[in-house]
């Protein structure tokens, strides 16, 4: 439920500080809830997070670190308490992406590069949240997202081939695709034993999750596969393990800032920030619907940027909300933000105790982990209902599906083109709005006429109804269109526009009117408007728009414009 009015002062605070809203409902109850969910998490968070710095291209212990003071600032900062803020898939394969196009991998100038996209993008969310921006996401339609997810899912498990296989990435050409087909064609290379390993380990955790879902295999796999490659000399006999993790608490300091190459990251960075936001705003609304409570995109922006920001500062990987893991922090009954501080407990334990344990994990098994994680992601089903609710909608997710795939490793481009493509159809689509011809029908609504087989409302006017925003970019279809009509018709003295299906009017909307009317009175044809919105009415006055038309022209419905216009054609 929803917590009582607070004072404005209070409120204010809230907004800046959202822990201040949760932190007076912690109990013994929700500490003991938090704790049980906090630890189940970290059980699922720690191995994720050594596979994401994998997918990241970064050190094991990058991973660790994004799962430790991230983690607590995006659960004090954010909106939704409940959210699981660290290192997720689609991120560390976008900063990878991103970042190898100016740096070779594997060297510590593609390591600093990393610590300057988790700044970056932190930047761009914070700007974002401050400026009340965070419905600038609706700019990305779910076609399109869906289109980018698939391919990106795929992208993300065919990546992690080389590793699951024992095999070494050679000389990259710039091409994804043709990386992993060099990859394919040296099957005869393949180490058996990490092969095993893998395929292993993505088969019980496939299975493990169909049979047991809420039961922690990746941590369960992962403590296996240790101990197994440790018993066997899995490195000694020429597999990668994760090898030494630093052990101790990652120190602060100011990231190392490359203007030139923060120019190059810049656009990347922005599209991180967004498609980082977009899982976070997933997780959170369906967090708001189970827990009855509200959330804002705003304040989540601002969180999700300070996190990333921290990662940066901690020397780390930009962070997102994860899905799985904020839909396990609420299946186990998280109460409050101190569940993720919990986790970010045991995650301090590891790191300061336990990554001697670590150093023989076989690097092919956290390549299952990630493919187990991404496998999900797929669906391909989505693409028949978005061709099925609009033939465009269904080709934009393809387009953008199939340009991710072919400009891999830059899949940043994949999604870009996909933004653009939208942007065009949706262009199209407003640059020729329907416009109907009215009658009423027996019950004196106004209809239309074709459709309903209406006789004309008289022999002298004719109404008619256009819907959509009046922009530059259709106003001369309509007006050609008005023209057209009233071109058909001889007798025509008055057009009455409905204007309820108006949504807005810009400055060539109103230029458009101004030049219908003088064309239509040198004709002999008045024209008039009824049941405006406020706010095109508001546009109309401001604009003297109102004055031309004539307010004695403007009618406030369709009744009675239709009486008074009908009282003045008797009269004729």
């Amino acid at each position: 439920m929803e917590s009582p009015a607070l004072p404005g002062e209070h409120r204010g605070l809230i907004r800046w500080f959202p822990f201040l809203g949760w932190l007076p409902k912690v109990n013994r109850q929700t500490l003991q809830a938090d704790f049980v969910a906090g630890l189940t998490v970290a059980l699922v968070a720690i191995p994720q997070s050594l596979a994401y710095a994998q997918l990241a291209g970064v050190p094991a212990y990058y991973g660790l670190y994004a799962a430790l003071l991230p983690v607590i600032v995006g659960a004090l900062f954010g909106s939704s308490p409940i959210l699981s803020t660290g290192p997720v898939a689609m991120t560390s394969l976008l900063t990878a992406a991103s970042v190898m196009a100016i740096a070779h991998p594997h060297t510590e100038q593609f390591y600093s590069y990393v610590i300057l996209m988790a700044l970056l993008s932190g930047i761009f969310q914070i700007g974002l949240g401050l400026a009340r921006l965070g419905r600038i996401i609706n700019f990305l339609s779910y076609p399109v997202l869906h289109g980018f997810i698939n391919a990106a899912a795929i992208i993300i498990g065919l990546s992690q081939l080389p590793a699951m296989l024992g095999i070494e990435q050679g000389q990259r050409s710039g091409h994804f695709l043709v990386d992993i087909f060099h990859v394919i064609e040296r099957w005869h290379d393949v180490h058996t034993i990490s092969m095993g390993f893998g395929l292993t380990a993505l088969v019980l955790l496939l299975l493990m999750k169909k049979t047991a879902p809420k039961f922690p295999a990746v941590l369960l796999v992962v403590s296996l596969a240790t101990l197994i490659s440790w018993l066997i000399g899995f490195e000694a006999d020429g597999g990668t393990v994760v090898g030494t993790i630093p052990r101790g608490l990652p120190g602060l300091s100011m990231p190392v800032i490359d203007f030139r190459a923060a120019t190059h990251l810049g656009p990347a960075a922005f599209i991180i920030a967004i498609i980082s936001f977009m899982e976070a705003m997933s997780s959170s609304k369906i967090i708001a619907i189970k827990t009855r409570t509200r959330w804002d995109e705003n304040q989540e922006l601002i969180g999700q940027g300070l996190a990333k920001i921290v990662a940066a500062f901690s020397h780390s990987m930009p962070v997102s909300g994860s899905f799985s893991r904020s839909a396990l922090n609420l299946v186990s009954g998280a109460k409050t933000g101190l569940a993720s501080l919990f986790c970010a407990g045991m995650v301090v334990l590891t790191l300061l105790f336990f990554t001697p344990v670590l150093y023989h994990l076989p690097k092919p098994v956290l390549s299952a982990v990630i493919m187990a994680a991404v496998l999900n992601l797929i669906n391909f089903n989505q693409f028949k209902m978005a061709w099925v609710a609009r033939k465009e909608d269904g080709a934009a997710a393809v387009v953008t599906f199939v340009a991710t795939l072919l400009v891999a490793p830059n899949i940043q481009n994949g999604i870009l083109t996909g933004i653009i493509l939208s942007l065009i159809m949706f262009l199209y689509r407003t640059m020729r709005p329907e416009i109907v011809v009215l009658g009423k029908d027996e019950n004196g609504v106004l209809r239309d006429a074709s459709r309903y087989n209406l006789p004309k409302l008289h022999p002298r006017l004719m109404a008619i109804r256009f819907s959509g925003h009046l922009y530059f970019a259709n106003v001369s279809y309509i007006n050609d269109s008005v023209l057209g009509i009233i071109g058909n018709d001889p007798n025509l003295q008055v057009i009455l526009i409905e204007g309820d299906g108006i949504n807005s009017l810009d400055a060539s909307g109103v230029e458009m009117f101004t030049n219908l009317h003088q064309r239509l009175q040198a004709a002999g044809i008045t024209l008039a408007f009824c049941n405006l919105r406020r706010n095109v009415a508001a546009v109309m006055k401001r604009t003297g728009l109102e004055k031309i038309i004539g307010q004695d022209n403007i009618f406030f419905s369709e009744k009675h414009a239709l009486w008074e216009i009908n009282k003045r054609l008797n009269v004729m």
